[in-house]
């Protein structure tokens, strides 16, 4: 039977029990002795792997059925969930994961897990907890089997069932730049890149060393691929601070082992496949016996969780293309709606006049769904967060409890989709720089386990995600000591600077290159890209912090990037919009109040000087004359705490705009973020005011 008609759905359920999956481990691990949690574990565990056996996913179905017999003897209490189980657990669910996105890319999900398989099998047996080392592999024909780490037992029978199956094993040496102030950072580049293709069995110094930054500027790996051993080296070395890398494939004979050793283990994989094989059939059987005839290939449907049918019955899934062309359409539609509100005003006939005025409550209405149709909850974004913060801190050998508020705030898709990464860098600073060691909060009075509290909540036409810690927060004069070394600030310019002016330094691009040991370390990594990405969205990110209690990373964000709310202006015979957003005020400034402060126009607005910037001259508009009235029109606009006041010859009025991108064959021009046409067919400019202020 053809089951491609029901690939999609495959998908999305699988995709939503395997994030059930992690929120759940996660809750489990937190209490390991609470059944209920892996009875619940069990059963999604279950509905996936009958899901993908009656699609034919072969493998996936098999993994997850050896996950099932583990979670099997937990929740019947023949075994006690341990840090161990759980490690290897969220592995398999990271391959499960892995093998999901490969169907999704057209793939059929198939993935080498024998490793993980065996370590199931291991933990299945009881006998995970009795490794016992075993000499390195000796390397013929190289200068570095003495400096090899040793393997233990399990590890050396991975990399042989691994050689077995035909996967590539290699020993991979990489040294980093003498240079190189990340070293850290290119090692983490490497580990991802490598990642991506296959499995890291065994570094050295251990990957927590490494994270801390607790090694030289040499590591090795043992590593299983399907990658050639030139196209490894050659990836890696694409890396930036890369210096050197060795890559060796290793054979069973360069293991040690003997032909009757791996003789055994080959029988010993024969026999599990063989087993995984009549599960995976008795699996299938199970799934379909009870569904007659045609409705067999239905089976899929019935993943879904009892207690959601209802809810299920009032929703559909929607392709996110079909929203697009969707908001495309209407964009169209919003700029014919403006061409004949103006026609009708000209014409002032009263039949059409009223007939337009109709139209135009009716799209308004129309654009209000439109939107809502493109809002998606932020925890599709912060469902991802739990279980990285929980590889991370335990990793960094911490303890870090993360609270998350407000998930179901909505945000524009295409808001959601760029906010991921900065979100991810901000949440890594505050575990890895923001909470502090165990010892140290102990001596500090504080609990050994730190909190990160996650929010999100509307305010206005914009979100605010705020990441705070409970952790050292940041100490003025030891950031301002960096700043002024590293030449991003003068000590006069430190001087008269605000707690927040010294905070936004972090952001700065010169002080991501500071080594510090201060309690302020390498807080100022990358974090100039999230501040870009964040500003590239119309938003901007706030630091509040007390030193020795905790820093506050306050983001705000546009609630859609599409249709905004705009005040159109005029210079000369061009037309501008201004968002409204961004405006703080409209007014008439005289022109004896404009002063020269340090050889530059400043006004006075609300009892503080704030600069003064001729669009006019800024843009080179031609046909505007540069003779000063006697009053001039401003509008005052905003960036983050900073403002400026524009002068403009003449206000049109609001409106909505669609916002149309200038394309790539014109460069990114500062001051102006985007065009929309008007009513008129005219094009108006989109002034960015973050482009005018910076």
């Amino acid at each position: 039977m053809d089951m491609n008609q029901y690939l999609s759905m495959f998908i999305d359920e699988s995709n939503d029990h395997l994030q059930s999956l992690n929120e759940k481990m996660l809750e489990l691990e937190q209490s390991p002795e609470d059944l209920s949690i892996v009875q619940v574990i069990f059963r999604s565990a279950h509905t996936l792997k009958g899901m993908a056996a009656t699609m034919g996913f072969e493998d996936l179905a098999s993994l997850t059925h050896k996950m099932e017999n583990v979670l099997d003897l937990v929740r019947n209490e023949k075994m006690k969930m341990k840090e161990s189980i759980f490690d290897v657990l969220f592995q398999s669910l990271d391959a499960l994961e892995s093998m999901v996105q490969d169907i999704m890319a057209g793939g059929e999900g198939k993935l080498d897990v024998s490793h993980i398989v065996s370590s199931l099998l291991a933990i299945e047996k009881g006998e995970e907890n009795s490794p016992s080392e075993v000499k390195a592999p000796h390397v013929s024909g190289t200068d570095t089997a003495s400096s090899m780490p040793l393997l233990d037992e399990f590890q050396s029978s991975v990399l042989l069932q691994s050689i077995h199956d035909g996967a590539g094993v290699m020993f991979i040496q990489v040294s980093i730049s003498r240079t190189s102030q990340l070293k850290s950072v290119r090692a983490y580049m490497v580990f991802d890149l490598l990642e991506r293709s296959g499995d890291i069995i065994k570094t050295e110094p251990s990957v927590q060393q490494i994270e801390q930054d607790q090694f030289e500027y040499e590591f090795s790996l043992y590593y299983i691929t399907q990658m050639q051993s030139e196209e490894l080296k050659k990836a890696i070395l694409n890396i930036s601070e890369i210096e050197e890398v060795n890559v060796t494939p290793l054979t069973e004979e360069m293991l040690g082992l003997g032909s009757k050793e791996a003789a055994a283990a080959t029988e010993v994989m024969e026999k599990s496949e063989a087993t995984q094989e009549t599960d995976t059939n008795s699996t299938m059987i199970e799934n379909t016996e009870a569904v007659p005839g045609d409705a067999k290939e239905k089976t899929v449907r019935a993943a879904s969780k009892t207690n959601t049918a209802a809810a299920a019955s009032k929703t559909i899934r929607v392709d996110i293309e079909r929203l697009d062309v969707l908001m495309n359409l209407f964009s169209e539609l919003l700029i014919d709606r403006s061409r004949l509100e103006q026609l009708s005003n000209e014409l002032e006939h009263t039949d059409l006049i009223e007939t337009v005025a109709h139209m135009s409550r009716v799209s308004s209405d129309l654009q209000n769904i439109v939107l809502k149709l493109r809002m998606v909850p932020v925890d599709t974004v912060f469902n991802r967060f739990p279980r990285m913060i929980r590889d991370l801190a335990k990793s960094l050998n911490k303890k870090v409890d993360l609270v998350i508020t407000g998930a179901d705030t909505e945000l524009d898709r295409t808001v959601i989709d760029e906010i991921g990464d900065p979100l991810v860098h901000l949440l890594r600073n505050a575990v890895d720089h923001g909470v502090e060691s165990i010892s140290t909060r102990v001596e500090s009075g504080k609990s050994e386990t730190g909190t990160i509290q996650l929010r999100a909540f509307h305010s206005g036409n914009h979100v605010f995600i705020e990441i705070e810690d409970d952790g050292a927060g940041i100490y003025r004069d030891k950031l301002l000591k960096i700043a002024i070394s590293r030449g991003v600030v003068t000590e006069a310019e430190s001087a008269e600077m605000t707690d927040q002016q010294v905070f936004q330094l972090l952001f700065a691009p010169g002080f991501s290159t500071a080594e510090t040991i201060s309690d302020i370390s390498g807080r100022g990594v990358g974090l100039d890209v999230v501040k870009a990405k964040i500003t590239s969205l119309g938003g901007n990110v706030t630091i509040h912090s007390v030193p020795g209690k905790g820093t506050n990373f306050s983001v705000q964000l546009p609630l859609t990037l599409s249709i905004i709310s705009a005040m159109l202006i005029k210079l000369g015979s061009e037309k501008y919009a201004i968002p409204l957003s961004s405006i703080v005020e409209t007014g008439i400034v005289k022109k004896e109040k404009i002063r020269m402060v340090h050889g530059t126009k400043m006004i006075s607005f609300r009892e503080a000087l704030v600069p003064f910037v001729s669009l006019a001259e800024f843009f080179n508009v031609e046909d505007y004359s540069d003779e000063v009235e006697d009053e001039i029109e401003i509008v005052v606009i905003r960036k983050g705490d900073q403002l400026a006041a524009l002068a403009i010859d003449d206000f049109i009025g609001q409106n909505e705009i669609v916002i149309k991108t200038l394309g790539k064959y014109l460069p990114n021009i500062q001051g102006i973020s985007g065009a929309t046409i008007l009513g008129d067919g005219q094009v108006a400019l989109i002034i960015d005011p973050n482009g005018l202020i910076k």
